[in-house]
């Protein structure tokens, strides 16, 4: 369910109040309060703790047997990063999260593969996690919380059991239009069967099939490596993107503008635009620039695959900017957020003309960071 609400966040540098369309479940609850007293104890996962750990070793193996794997290897490594990843950013998060576009039935089946393929949990358990973490961001209901120090919201809470505040918050979300979703479904009931096909089975195998590259290297390589590199650019979302970069749209919350971030998860580092504006489909005031995802949404469109992606109207980012952002910073690149569908195909017909898919991608990343990020961005390391 969409609905139009008014914040009136008490950080806020003046009372004005402003009107934004976001999901119910993705809005931020500043009425929620830490309990008082002790907090409750860590529980290691010791079997998630070993697995990681032999996840790395294997990832590091692979990484020196890069010399060893022909060209059509790492070309199907890349082929393999691109689809797991567009499952979780397009899919898990952009698609089924935040209900920023639709998508038709090719499309979510398409998604949910990649996410498979990506291994990050199942769409209903991902987009679930991820709607509390909206809604509870930075506060023990918020399942990687980056107060906690940067292992804790990279990996460590994966490897410890959930604070209580988590689970009890999930479980009163309302989350129908999962449910509702045959493809996210399908994909919970045989998640386990679709992991070891995607994430292992396929990429290995088709290396090995196709042009006769040892199983070993097929393994290793397109297979773990590729795996935990997804998952790092994924997790550097949930803790450097809340730790390092500006913050030109809202001063008063951690998620911050991040390009390291922005080119590792396929355009998903624009975190304070992010949170700030969850409902936009583009996670960014700048479109395709730096941002891989949103291209590829707008090609679905192109194609008929998707459509009523949501966006934010230009007044409103520069109301928000004045309100709660750091003064004088400027942004001139938004796009209304109504627009009819005529215009909206027009757009992706623009960006389309004149190249393919991937050189459309390639193309609109040739941007410099200091027209994207207008404000000092803060030394990564």
């Amino acid at each position: 369910m969409t609905e139009t609400r008014i914040h009136r966040a008490d950080k806020q540098q003046n009372g004005d109040a402003m009107a934004e369309t976001s999901t119910v479940d993705d809005v931020f609850d500043d009425t929620y309060r830490e309990k008082e007293g002790k907090k409750p104890p860590k529980i290691l996962v010791w079997r998630n703790i070993i697995l990681m750990g032999f996840l790395h070793v294997g990832a590091l193996y692979g990484l020196a047997l890069i010399p060893s794997a022909s060209w059509l290897t790492l070309g199907w490594t890349a082929v393999c990063y691109m689809i797991s990843a567009l499952g979780v950013t397009a899919g898990a998060h952009r698609l089924w999260s935040h209900r920023s576009y639709k998508a038709s039935v090719p499309l979510r089946v398409f998604l949910a593969l990649g996410n498979s393929m990506a291994f990050q949990n199942d769409i209903y358990e991902w987009a679930r996690d991820h709607r509390v973490h909206h809604k509870y961001s930075e506060t023990d209901a918020d399942p990687h919380n980056a107060k906690r120090g940067f292992f804790f919201s990279h990996i460590g809470w994966l490897l410890v059991r959930k604070h209580p505040d988590v689970i009890e918050k999930g479980q009163k979300l309302e989350l129908g239009d999962l449910k509702a979703d045959r493809v996210v479904m399908f994909q919970r009931r045989h998640y386990k069967l679709s992991v070891v096909l995607l994430c292992f089975l396929v990429p290995m195998l088709v290396p090995w099939y196709f042009w006769g590259e040892s199983l070993g290297v097929a393994y290793f390589v397109p297979g773990l490596l590729r795996y935990t590199v997804v998952l790092n650019a994924s997790w550097l979302v949930n803790s450097a993107a809340h730790m390092w970069g500006n913050r030109p749209y809202d001063k008063t919350i951690n998620p911050r503008e991040n390009p390291f971030v922005a080119i590792s998860a396929i355009g998903e580092g624009f975190h304070n635009y992010h949170h700030t504006f969850p409902f936009d489909y583009a996670t960014s005031e700048f479109g395709c620039k730096v941002n891989i995802t949103t291209a590829f949404i707008n090609l679905m469109c192109f194609l008929g695959l998707a459509r009523d992606r949501k966006r934010v109207s230009r007044d409103m980012i520069a109301a928000r900017i004045q309100r709660t952002g750091r003064s004088g910073a400027t942004n001139s690149q938004s796009e209304p957020t109504r627009r009819t569908e005529a215009e909206r195909s027009n757009e992706c017909s623009s960006e389309f003309t004149g190249a393919v898919a991937i050189t459309m991608l390639l193309c609109e990343t040739n941007i410099g960071f200091k027209e994207l990020f207008p404000l000092k961005v803060v030394n990564l390391f």
